[in-house]
């Protein structure tokens, strides 16, 4: 490994130490990993989220329409 990449690696840990604030380093893993994959799907799922909100919002007249009848 280059000296840049072991900084940069050092630099991320540091920050990962900083932003675990109250957790144990064993606890670390059962919190962040959620997260991380919740991103992953928000970033996998991107190109269609304007589809899915306005199927909901169809979804939600519809639905509010047969309640009225």
């Amino acid at each position: 490994m280059t000296q840049e990449t072991n900084n940069l690696a050092a630099d991320i840990w540091s920050l990962a130490d900083l932003l675990r604030g109250d957790f144990r380093q064993s606890q670390y893993g059962r919190i962040i990993l959620p997260f991380a994959l919740l991103r992953r799907l928000e970033c996998v799922l991107e190109a269609s989220k304007e589809a899915v909100l306005k199927q909901v919002v169809c979804l939600y007249i519809n639905d509010d329409v047969l309640r009225a009848s």
